[in-house]
C-alpha cells in the first residue's frame, strides 16, 4: 500500500499548493491527507513536510489548535469573495453556473468560519 500512498500524498501536496492560489480548492485538509499519507508511505518524505519551513508550521499548527491563524481567514475569504464576485459577474454567462460559484462560495466560507480563529498574542 505504501507504493499508492507516496504518490497520492504528492498528488494531495500539489492540490494543496494550488489552493493557496485557487481559493475554491481548500489548502489545509490536502496538507494535512499528504502529511497522513506520507506518514504510512515514506518517514522522510514525512519529514521533508513536517520540517518544511513554511507548510510544516502549518500543519502542526492546525493538528494541535484545530485553529486558522486570523491572517490565513482574512486572505483566504477575501481571495475567495474576489475570484467568486469576478467570476458571477464578469466571466459566467449562464445563470446555473453563477448560483453554482455562489452556493460553492458560501459552503467554503461557512466551512473556513467553522475553525477556531488563532490569534498571536
Amino acid at each position: 500500500m505504501k507504493y499508492i500512498y507516496l504518490p497520492l500524498g504528492f498528488l494531495s501536496l500539489a492540490l494543496g499548493l494550488a489552493g493557496i492560489f485557487l481559493p475554491v480548492l481548500p489548502t489545509t485538509p490536502f496538507l494535512l491527507l499528504s502529511a497522513a499519507l506520507f506518514f504510512r508511505s515514506s518517514p522522510s518524505a514525512y519529514q521533508w513536510l513536517m520540517n518544511h519551513r513554511l507548510l510544516g508550521p502549518y500543519i502542526r499548527d492546525f493538528r494541535e489548535s484545530r485553529a486558522i491563524p486570523l491572517r490565513a481567514k482574512i486572505i483566504a475569504l477575501s481571495l475567495l469573495w474576489l475570484t467568486s464576485l469576478h467570476c458571477i459577474f464578469l466571466v459566467f454567462d449562464v445563470f446555473w453556473l453563477k448560483a453554482m460559484m455562489l452556493v460553492i462560495a458560501v459552503g467554503v466560507t461557512l466551512y473556513l468560519c467553522s475553525f477556531k480563529t488563532k490569534r498571536n498574542d
